[in-house]
């Protein structure tokens, strides 16, 4: 936490909901008293929230507004400890195997669980051999170090190599051949778990020639627990985040109902064969003979039943979006190919941008129903009032003015997944994160 009233001399009275009293009191280079609201915050009217500042504050008893008064008005005594201003330290992570001596399958797998290094369904345990055997599946040194990642536990900015991706692959179940895949997803330093109250979930998407080379499904079932690569693929990333220190309730951990979509995230390769259109990863500036792995993120997605026998596709997506308005203009829309080649060859739509401009052209909601939505509220009020366009000009419009808020049509991404046994699609509010090139990762030919 900045302490702006050591360094600056500017007052400050931290407040927090209740929920988050164990952060606030370990949080590191914390110095001062935090005043505590009432839950739930989110979704509260605002009568009810002013209800918890004229009321008691749940720990102390006092009046929250009267803290507030106190704190900025009051002199405050405060630590100043040396190691307050010490860079966060720089750690490699230590593989498992290094840890441990021989013992029962049954004794390693409950430590591995005990220890937090899984996510509670059984392992492949990292012994020496079969580490090595998946380091074979690249040409990198097992000691080269693939990216970083911050450990909001322990303040630490863990450096993890090669070989510590390896013991984790291992764990997951995947085979060398999966292994370029998951060095490039970890590469990114993206954590699978947010250390957010709501339920945030994750997708990763595979393009390019890998995606038959090690069989990932990208047709019938794509999304269901069939096929090996995809699920080994998708719970490497869990338990890579899980690793990095990602799943500690009340540390790291405080999605209140979690997501079960983490457990392989969604995992995925798009439909290149069947599509009509080009490559996801290719209008991402990417070769369409490179493979490359995409991450996504957000919080929810709606399963179409089918298209409406009255209604064209682009009309049906139309009034699912609308129902779910995104924070800054952003979605990603998974379609069959039957969809996509409806909406090229019946539509009119011959590629992925013109069906992306005409959705933000046309996706129409009253404003006032857009700033009624609570996340829309907390997350993008606050840039409204800073001047930040279009939000400032939509929050001076009338309730009935009708705005565009998928008013950003590159923020707009189209996948095609799926078998062709019927025109489905999934409309999401995920957003496009990243994406990282796999070949990096993969076994050199002799001469390259």
């Amino acid at each position: 936490m900045l302490n702006l009233e050591q360094n600056y001399g500017i007052p400050v009275a931290p407040i927090s909901a209740y929920t988050m009293e164990s952060v606030a009191k370990s949080e590191r280079g914390h110095h001062l008293p935090f005043i505590y609201t009432p839950l739930p915050v989110i979704g509260m009217s605002p009568e009810v929230l002013d209800k918890f500042i004229a009321g008691n504050d749940p720990e102390t008893g006092k009046p929250v507004i009267r803290e507030i008064i106190d704190a900025l008005t009051n002199p405050a005594s405060v630590r100043r400890p040396e190691a307050e201003t010490a860079p966060p330290e720089i750690k490699r992570m230590v593989t498992p195997q290094a840890l441990l001596g021989p013992d029962t399958e049954d004794n390693l797998q409950r430590l591995f669980y005990e220890k937090g290094w899984t996510d509670g369904l059984p392992i492949i345990l990292p012994t020496e051999e079969r580490v090595k055997k998946m380091l074979t599946g690249t040409s990198a040194s097992p000691d080269e170090v693939v990216g970083q990642a911050f450990n909001m536990d322990s303040g630490e900015l863990l450096r993890y190599t090669v070989q510590n991706i390896a013991v984790i692959a291992v764990m997951a179940g995947a085979r060398p051949e999966h292994f370029p895949v998951i060095l490039a997803i970890a590469s990114t330093g993206q954590s699978a778990l947010m250390p957010s109250t709501t339920a945030f979930g994750t997708m990763l998407l595979v393009n390019g020639p890998i995606r038959n080379e090690i069989g990932m499904n990208c047709g019938i079932g794509a999304f269901s627990p069939v096929n090996m690569a995809n699920s080994v693929i998708g719970r490497s990333w869990t338990l890579m985040s899980i690793c990095w220190g990602f799943a500690k309730p009340k540390k790291t951990l405080w999605s209140s109902q979690g997501n079960n979509l983490l457990y392989n995230n969604m995992c995925v390769a798009e439909n290149e064969e069947r599509s009509v259109w080009a490559p996801f990863h290719v209008g991402k500036g990417f070769r369409a003979d490179e493979s490359v792995v995409s991450i996504f993120r957000g919080w929810g997605f709606f399963n179409a039943p089918g298209t409406a026998a009255h209604r064209s596709v682009a009309e049906e997506l139309n009034i699912q979006l609308a129902a779910m308005p995104p924070q800054r203009s952003e979605a990603t829309i998974i379609i069959d190919p039957l969809v996509a080649k409806t909406l090229k060859e019946n539509e009119g739509f011959n590629t992925k941008q013109d069906f992306c401009r005409w959705l933000s052209e046309n996706i129409k909601i009253p404003a006032g129903q857009y700033w009624k939505f609570d996340h829309i509220d907390m997350l993008v009020a606050s840039q409204a009032y800073q001047g930040v366009e279009p939000y400032a000009s939509w929050k001076k419009l009338p309730d009935d003015a009708l705005i565009a808020p998928y008013y950003n049509p590159n923020n707009i991404n189209i996948v095609v997944v799926g078998g062709e046994t019927s025109p489905l699609w999934k409309a999401t509010d995920y957003n496009y994160v990243t994406s990282a090139s796999i070949d990096k990762w993969r076994v050199k030919k002799s001469g390259n």
